[in-house]
């Protein structure tokens, strides 16, 4: 298989060839005048570690099909994603562990979907219990760190979960990041939480590396100076992800972020099944009804402050980077690729070279900026262009 395309880091035109799901060859390539109209840019598959959900389906249900696992997968595809984490978020033991259990079952019975999840996210129950910190997890389910439960959660999942998002403050924390990472090699991520500098720092002399969401799960109100935003920030042993949808952070916030973190800033969707869907009301697993906006803000109904995850997929975030917080394509595309890939250890994926798995989202910027994806490629394979979404639309058979 080969493609041709711009390469988003050099702006080179290059033909990749791709066998046995890796790349192959890159080379240089003269485009003919159709490739130079299209001018298609050309990257590694882009990586999404935080998907609570997305097209209407949703991940965290009181039941967890292996189709729920499935039509995310495909969803996301249309948004350029090829490596995600399913997001497995704050509440019963028995309702995390079923998922767990689908996940796992649905990688075991699809190849594709084994190769596109990367792994498993666990976002909570191990987190504040404060108005704003919290966010919108459920109150009713959050408690302190248990690693008998966490072990009995990563059996279920087969070893698959790879990152555990975490409060520092809460009791136990610091023995429970060195147990999930010497027991598996899980990497810790600190959210959801309103822990002081010592906090923090004891938790990433633990072992914690990355920030889930930052600038966001937080008081609405605090402090200017210290607080556990600033803390994060200034420390450089975490990788920040951040919600770039235009509606978790502001264009001035996000720009501001991205320049402290500089090479250790990571892009997420933070997706939830609402993405996708008409504006109006709806219940929610997080335990309220949650209200969609025109402008696809998601926010819980009983306080239009709080943001009940994103309702947008990882292409926006791309686009905001670059026209809110004026960051280079070349920025915006690391932060979907070789940064997530390289804060989970994962070294076959994230890059544009010889020998990595050829993973690639071709893709389009429009006069106005906004990214369009043309195709997605998994394991050297396309499994979603925009003629073939158009194909769809037009025979009724869009799934």
């Amino acid at each position: 298989m080969q493609w041709i395309g711009r390469r988003y880091d050099t702006g080179e035109w290059v033909q990749l060839t791709a066998a046995d799901g890796v790349i192959q060859a890159i080379s240089p390539v003269l485009p003919d005048d159709e490739a130079k109209a299209s001018e298609t840019w050309i990257s590694p598959g882009w990586i999404d570690l935080q998907v609570n959900g997305f097209a209407g389906f949703d991940l965290n249900g009181d039941v967890t099909t292996e189709q729920d696992v499935a039509e995310v997968t495909n969803a996301l595809f249309r948004h350029g994603v090829t490596t995600y984490c399913p997001t497995v978020i704050t509440g019963s033991f028995a309702r995390m562990n079923q998922a767990f259990r689908a996940i796992h079952s649905a990688c075991e019975t699809n190849k594709l979907l084994s190769s596109v999840i990367g792994g498993i996210h666990v976002e909570g129950p191990y987190l504040s219990a404060e108005d704003g910190p919290r966010g919108a997890h459920d109150k009713a389910h959050i408690r302190d760190p248990d690693m008998a439960e966490f072990d009995a959660w990563q059996h279920s999942a087969g070893g698959r979960i790879v990152l555990c998002t975490i409060a520092p403050e809460r009791e136990g924390a610091v023995e429970f990041i060195k147990h999930v990472i010497a027991n598996g090699g899980v990497k810790v991520s600190i959210g959801h939480t309103m822990a002081d500098a010592e906090q923090l720092k004891s938790a990433v002399e633990a072992g914690a590396a990355l920030s889930t969401h930052l600038g966001n799960g937080a008081h609405p109100v605090m402090a200017r100076h210290p607080n556990y935003i600033w803390d994060q920030l200034a420390e450089d042993g975490l990788h920040a992800m951040f919600i770039g949808d235009g509606h978790h952070l502001t264009a001035s916030v996000l720009k501001s972020m991205i320049r402290v973190k500089r090479d250790r800033f990571i892009l997420v969707s933070d997706s939830v099944m609402f993405g996708g869907m008409p504006p109006g009301r709806y219940p929610s697993m997080i335990g309220q009804e949650v209200e969609l906006l025109s402008n696809g803000r998601l926010q819980t109904a009983a306080d239009p402050r709080i943001l009940a995850g994103s309702a947008q997929a990882l292409d926006r975030g791309v686009e905001n980077a670059m026209r809110l917080a004026g960051v280079s394509l070349r920025e915006a595309i690391d932060a979907v690729t070789k940064r997530p890939a390289e804060a989970m250890g994962w070294p076959m994926v994230g890059k544009l070279e010889v020998g990595a798995r050829a993973n690639l989202t071709l893709f389009k910027i429009d006069s106005s900026g906004s990214v369009n994806v043309q195709q997605t490629v998994v394991n050297g394979e396309t499994v979603w262009n925009n003629k073939q979404q158009s194909l769809q639309e037009e025979n009724g058979r869009l799934t």
